[in-house]
């Protein structure tokens, strides 16, 4: 199965080389394939800079819509095997679309962000296109990632209260005693804007 690589044009300046994003594409991308295979992959990240734990969502795209998105918003693992866990529960454990088929996976788009630490912020200092959301209130949690208010338009409140919707929480919980947390991320990879 032949692999997509990154265009060109995705790769911008940021913590990750040129090189490591390729990397990291060609391994979520890997990761679906083995999966789809029944083959293991070797998980071990390298270099010390992959090695790091870091949060990370994978994003599938199939024909320009999503296809599937998963992932870790704490850094519970190396940044390079939480691609590769992610990449393949985005393709076979979201429960929104069915899993990826073999057809599919060769036309798959896609979209890695990598997570800083979320840290507490007050509604008002929230950036559009800088910061993701997480929303916490009793049992409930919702996470939106900084590309997702960009793709809709929105402006800062319909990101809040969309963040307040995607944890099944009242649109206005965000000011009425949810815990807020902002976190930015590094976003790259095969997605094409339509």
């Amino acid at each position: 199965m032949s692999l997509p690589q990154p265009s060109p044009a995705t790769v911008e300046s940021g913590e990750f080389s040129a090189e490591e994003r390729t990397l990291l594409v060609r391994l979520a991308h890997e990761a679906i394939a083995a999966a789809l295979e029944g083959k293991e992959l070797s998980l071990d990240s390298p270099n010390a800079h992959l090695a790091q734990p870091r949060g990370v969502f994978t994003s599938l795209y199939l024909q320009g819509g999503l296809r599937g998105c998963v992932g870790y918003v704490s850094p519970s693992c190396a940044v390079y095997r939480a691609v590769a866990e992610t990449a393949r529960a985005a393709a076979f454990d979201d429960n929104r679309f069915p899993p990826v088929t073999r057809e599919e996976a060769p036309a798959l788009e896609i979209e890695l962000s990598i997570l800083s630490p979320p840290q507490p912020v007050r509604a008002e200092n929230v950036e559009v296109g800088r910061h993701g959301l997480l929303i916490s209130l009793g049992g409930h949690r919702g996470l939106l990632l900084p590309q997702v208010p960009v793709e809709h338009g929105w402006d800062r409140l319909t990101f809040l209260e969309q963040t307040c919707r995607k944890a099944s929480l009242p649109r206005d919980a965000w000011h009425k005693g949810a815990s807020l947390e902002a976190f930015t991320a590094e976003v790259f990879g095969e997605k094409k804007q339509i």
